[in-house]
């Protein structure tokens, strides 16, 4: 257990500070409830790319539902690669791919609270909270949803999806130059 040191902030204190683990060059954060069927796909991912070597400059996130955390793990990367489900009325296992600058007009933080904190919340706080530590791009990865009621496992159409979108992410993540500037090309 790390000793206290007089001035350690209260974001040292709980790991997130500048004293906490150097930045990672990628952070990649898989959000949603894993008990809502295609919701779940997020975190599902992220168990999945656990399997690969994608290298020690890598830092994958089950985001679950807690966006407040996840502001926190982008800090000081260089990219931050967000992966969520959607429900916008597109085909089922529809893949959408977001530039960071396309979600620069994020929604305001005021009259939120945890319950229904989203990954585009956790982009307006990380942005407003790490300031010059906020990752210089982001990418956001969206799956439309088919099912989202409780107790129901991914549907086929997600489970395709998330398979080409874990391709996808090995490919452009583990195949970089580690000395390059840290680009995923969107």
């Amino acid at each position: 257990m790390q000793q206290s040191q007089v001035g350690t902030s209260a974001i040292d204190a709980v790991g997130y500070g500048p004293s906490a683990s150097p930045a990672s060059r990628v952070v990649i954060v898989g959000c949603g409830n894993l008990l809502r069927g295609d919701d779940g796909v997020g975190p599902v991912l992220i168990r999945e790319l656990f399997e690969h070597d994608l290298g020690f400059d890598v830092t994958l996130v089950d985001g679950g539902t807690a966006g407040m955390d996840v502001a926190f793990k982008m800090r000081g990367a260089q990219e931050a690669i967000l992966i969520d489900a959607s429900s916008t009325g597109s085909v089922p296992g529809t893949l959408f791919r977001i530039p960071g600058e396309e979600v620069e007009n994020l929604p305001p933080l005021s009259g939120i609270h945890s319950h229904a904190f989203r990954w585009d919340h956790s982009l307006a706080l990380a942005h407003w909270l790490l300031g010059s530590e906020f990752p210089k791009k982001v990418t956001v990865f969206l799956i439309e949803a088919e099912n989202l009621e409780v107790g129901e496992p991914l549907s086929k159409a997600v489970v395709e999806a998330k398979d080409r979108l874990r391709e996808l992410i090995v490919s452009e993540v583990g195949v970089r130059d580690r000395k390059s500037n840290g680009d995923l090309g969107a």
